[in-house]
């Protein structure tokens, strides 16, 4: 059931595809995820599984990574440049927030998406004790940086 669920979602990422082909990006060229600044809660730790240049859409390229969150774990506010961003939680409950919409609580199985350019302010493993994991799935302008930490938020 649970590989059924990300499976429909890396579908509906394929076929949103499309949606961010004509997004043109400035930033510089680089696909490597920064590390999170020092907070005081740990971080997340991205995992890279696999990154594909879309052959039917010049220019962008499908990146795909399982993000661990430990116990208590909080993510800095970021962006995600240019790129339309999927995530699947496959183990725990995260709490996140994009920028003028309502905070939300994902359990294993919920699933959201990230328009190119959104600003995410909050994104937490709610657990204390329990890790949480997220599959997260960009569609980015080949070359883009896919995570930008903005710690003034």
């Amino acid at each position: 059931m649970t590989g059924m669920r990300i499976a429909g979602g890396l579908l509906a990422v394929a076929t949103l595809t499309a949606a961010t082909a004509c997004t043109a990006s400035d930033q510089p060229a680089h696909t490597k995820t920064p590390t999170a600044a020092v907070t005081s809660h740990p971080t997340e730790t991205p995992k890279p599984l696999l990154q594909q240049a879309l052959p039917n859409v010049k220019g962008k390229t499908f990146t795909s990574m399982v993000v661990d969150f430990p116990p208590n774990a909080r993510a800095l506010p970021h962006r995600h440049g240019n790129a339309f961003v999927y995530a699947y939680v496959l183990e725990g409950t995260v709490r996140s927030k994009l920028a003028g919409k309502p905070v939300r609580t994902y359990r294993q199985g919920g699933n959201w998406v990230e328009r190119p350019g959104a600003h995410h302010v909050l994104t937490e493993n709610t657990s204390r004790t329990e890790r949480a994991k997220l599959l997260v799935v960009y569609v980015s302008t080949t070359g883009d940086k896919l995570k930008v930490d903005d710690p003034r938020s």
